[in-house]
């Protein structure tokens, strides 16, 4: 880029380096393929569900769904009420 009269010029840039920007921009920024995605753990997802909910976990299965590990967290909320959060383990 140049500074021409308060505005910016940009280059033209050739088609092949334009699309492997879009392919290691997201990579270097830790947001790209699922491959890459972080599991979190049984822990992390109970602790989650119990900041959330202020409940009692009374149950946690790790369950796979569509090859895709999920934990399945029941919980005992203040007012009484029995509800089941399901958690995927790939965040």
């Amino acid at each position: 880029m140049r500074l021409i009269a308060g505005a910016f010029k940009m280059k033209s840039m050739p088609l092949s380096r334009w699309l492997l920007s879009l392919i290691v921009l997201p990579v270097a920024l830790g947001i790209a393929c699922p491959a890459f995605a972080r599991e979190i753990s049984v822990q992390e997802a109970v602790d989650q569900v119990q900041r959330e909910t202020d409940g009692k976990v009374l149950s946690v299965q790790t369950m796979e769904r569509n090859k895709r590990k999920i934990y399945h967290i029941k919980v005992l909320t203040r007012d009484g009420q029995v509800k089941v959060f399901q958690i995927r383990a790939n965040q």
